[in-house]
């Protein structure tokens, strides 16, 4: 089996990766775990030390890896970059205040000293997907492998020189292989390799659907299991709000990366009394987004992923506007080469529609208006996600009566919604379980364990 990376700017092949055999599998099952025995032996100061060059080698090759994350998967290179070296800034974040977040928790008790101690797991199959080929691995990555544990990565299939890059830039900042090991495989390998006794927890980050699979899998096997699946995030605007302020978030927020994050927003609930200025504002901002060359550096977005993805989405605007809704701009796929998505912006959406209720992954924002904070909650907890949200609103303070009702893992208040490796990460509801980043996100893969010395 080959799996083929395909530039989305052009619909040209970039290169063919050969997928691993039953022999290639069990050596890096058994590389990784060997990896782990020794790995776990190893003090904290060395594993901070590989943090830092890991962050200096990243920060390096920003560019570099950048460029290969533009030619697999389509993102603009300055969004690229960008990704690339929050990965750096992560592990220089882990390197610093790691050691702080995995320190034991003394417990007052009648014994001598009782103590809580943070151990590693061993080796974690981690499920990546595409759209941030590079953080989504270094977002688990880094604080696991400063607990303690290895990874094993089953990135998805089309961003395989990313999947290579990280793994070579992570032994080379190691000085030893197979703290992260790359399996190129199908996804209908997974349940079989959560099931062996040598991966002892399985993290995704994907569909709902993947993540259902996933989460049978590591039941089965009775594993642990972070799960952080789609989102149709809210983004709320109330009629105080600073309306050109919250129009550019949206913006970035909607369109950057084409659209394809599980964070951005994608319901943009605004108060009635300023729904017209906000869409025409809205409306103005993605005709003047510039498609093209993701390598350009005038570019400011890029195509979706792979045509299937395109079509896929395509199928669900036309849906949109077959079920009443109406594009005030964009709407269509772009003809010619490569997998483009005009900007889109569509009002009168039924919120019990499909596009109402599903993810829109790609380049589409739907505008729902309300006429009171009550409306505007239910519309905000009104789908099955619950992964972020946004309000704006001039009162601040105030905001956190709102905020406290929205069902949701985060609730980011006149601000873009994004993860930070301070604070912890992930959703409720279909939008996944389990925390990744901040001191939470730390201990997800590690063993609890309680000393009581009497």
């Amino acid at each position: 089996m080959m799996f083929v990376s395909i530039n989305p700017a052009t619909g040209e092949t970039i290169a063919r990766y050969a997928a691993h055999d039953g022999a290639g599998i069990e050596k890096r099952l058994e590389d990784s775990w060997r990896a782990w025995l020794d790995w776990r032996q190893t003090g904290i100061e060395d594993r901070t030390d590989f943090l830092e060059r890991l962050a200096a080698l990243l920060d390096d090759r920003a560019e570099r890896y950048g460029a290969i994350i533009s030619r697999e998967m389509g993102k603009p290179l300055r969004e690229a970059v960008a990704e690339v070296q929050k990965c750096a800034t992560t592990a220089r974040h882990y390197a610093a205040q790691g050691p702080g977040y995995l320190a034991a928790n003394s417990v007052g008790t009648e014994a001598r000293r009782t103590e809580v101690a943070f151990e590693p797991l061993g080796p974690v199959l981690a499920v990546m997907p595409w759209n941030f080929p590079f953080w989504q691995v270094i977002r688990f990555f880094v604080p696991a492998a400063l607990a303690g544990n290895v990874a094993l990565l089953k990135h998805a299939e089309n961003v395989q020189g990313c999947a290579q890059a990280v793994e070579e830039v992570v032994a080379e900042a190691a000085g030893r292989p197979n703290l992260l090991y790359n399996l190129a495989v199908h996804r209908d390998a997974v349940a079989g390799l959560i099931a062996d006794a040598r991966v002892r927890a399985v993290t995704l980050t994907g569909s709902v659907r993947a993540g259902r699979s996933v989460a049978a899998a590591a039941g089965a096997a009775g594993k642990k299991a972070v799960l952080e699946l789609g989102g149709s995030d809210p983004f709320i605007v109330l009629a105080d709000a600073d309306l050109d302020r919250a129009v550019s978030v949206a913006l970035t927020s909607r369109f950057a990366n084409a659209g394809q994050s599980c964070i951005s927003a994608k319901r943009f609930i605004v108060a009635s009394a300023i729904a017209d200025r906000f869409v025409d504002a809205f409306a103005d901002g993605a005709r003047a987004l510039r498609l093209g060359d993701p390598l350009d550096p005038k570019t400011t977005m890029g195509p979706m992923a792979r045509e299937d993805l395109r079509d896929g989405f395509a199928a669900q605007v036309r849906g949109a506007i077959a079920a009443g809704a109406r594009a005030v701009v964009g709407g269509r796929p772009v003809e010619g080469p490569g997998f483009f998505f005009e900007p889109t912006v569509l009002v009168d959406v039924d919120p019990h529609s499909a596009a109402g209720q599903e993810e829109m992954f790609g380049p589409a924002a739907a505008v729902f208006t309300f006429d009171t904070v009550d409306e505007a909650v239910t519309l905000a907890n009104g789908t099955a996600f619950g992964l972020g949200a946004a309000l704006w609103t001039g009162d601040a303070e105030g905001a956190g009566a709102i905020a406290n009702r929205i069902e949701a893992g985060a609730v980011f208040v006149n601000d873009l919604v994004r993860s930070d490796p301070r604070v912890p990460f992930g959703g409720i509801k279909d939008s996944g379980y389990g925390r990744e980043l901040g001191e939470l996100g730390i201990r997800e893969f590690t063993n609890a364990k309680l000393k009581w010395i009497a």
